[in-house]
């Protein structure tokens, strides 16, 4: 049957048309309405999308909101959650750490100094780009821990295994971070790395012991050093304020001597020149000064005009002898 039978049945009213004729309409409209509405569409604040037709990426990013496309099959929309972090654990997975198993292959790592350490590194991503998450990688999870993978076993290959377990862990993760998000942009993986974390890193069982005495050694190392550094920084300002105050003290005497010395030539001087103009006098006055300053410590015997020897000096603390009485 054609349109062109049905045009007089389609013409008729509604109520006058069979009831065949009345349900296909009715279905059509059905149909219609639901092949419109699924050109609407709504993406949450937490999601981008991306809108495909016939298998062709027409819009690569769709933020949130409520927008149109050509309803199915024409179009095809794909929500994805942006802004939730994806975790991928490399050497290892979680559960096997929990339950104290180790994977060799996966969780081993050569440093640069020829030592194998175990170790678990956690990644966490987001996506960046929809349609390239969705379409450039088949596995985007696999990639991603690819990448990291071998720039960590780069990275460690560089250290020894002493600043691996103890002070280059923030410079390695940031390192491997940078490196690794650009062989991911390479990829085209659509991926933002968000943090990579070393989460745990220890020495094979079989040398854990050897581990502990070099790491307990190594403490001790550290101890001592910082206990002669702080005897040192003790000792050494009483050192240095011992000498400046020797130091000072001869600064001192060596300006008193000095000044002395310059007193006594100032002195001589003036005596040169008084001695100079009235010998006779200037040598009695200087005669008399020096015998003033000699005989108070020195022992003196005194002897009369008549030769005598006045010995009522000897006896310290006697009288002189009176005089006998006529």
């Amino acid at each position: 049957m054609s349109i062109i039978d049905l045009a007089p049945e389609l013409s008729r009213p509604a109520k006058d048309r069979p009831p065949v004729f009345r349900h296909t309409h009715q279905a059509g409209i059905v149909v219609l309405a639901i092949w419109i509405l699924t050109s609407v569409y709504l993406v949450a604040p937490e999601q981008q999308a991306v809108v495909t037709r016939f298998g062709a990426v027409v819009e690569p990013r769709v933020l949130p909101g409520i927008h149109l496309s050509l309803p199915w099959p024409i179009d095809s929309v794909t929500k994805l959650k942006v802004q939730q972090l994806q975790r991928l654990v490399v050497g290892g997975d979680i559960p096997d750490g929990v339950l104290g198993r180790t994977q060799p292959l996966q969780s081993q790592w050569i440093t640069g100094d020829q030592n194998i350490i175990n170790m678990r590194v956690v990644v966490q991503y987001s996506v960046s780009v929809p349609a390239d998450y969705l379409f450039q990688s088949q596995d985007v999870a696999r990639a991603v821990g690819a990448a990291v993978e071998s720039e960590m076993a780069r990275r460690i290959a560089t250290r020894n295994v002493d600043a691996v377990l103890t002070t280059e862990k923030a410079a390695i993760q940031e390192e491997v971070r940078a490196a690794s998000q650009k062989r991911i942009n390479d990829y085209r993986s659509g991926v933002l790395l968000s943090t990579i974390n070393i989460e745990s890193v220890t020495p094979p069982p079989e040398a854990a012991d050897s581990f502990r005495d070099v790491a307990s050694a190594r403490a001790d190392a550290v101890r001592i050093v910082n206990q002669a550094e702080g005897y040192a920084n003790d000792v050494i300002p009483k050192a240095r304020g011992e000498a400046r105050q020797l130091i000072e003290e001869s600064e001192a005497y060596k300006q008193k001597k000095t000044n002395e010395a310059g007193g006594d030539a100032a002195r001589f001087t003036q005596l040169a020149g008084e001695y100079a103009k009235a010998a006779q006098v200037t040598g009695d006055r200087l005669y008399t000064e020096a015998m003033e300053q000699i005989l108070p410590r020195i022992k003196k015997m005194i002897v009369d005009k008549n030769g005598n020897l006045d010995l009522t000096i000897i006896r310290k603390g006697d009288p002189p002898p009176s005089a006998p009485k006529k």
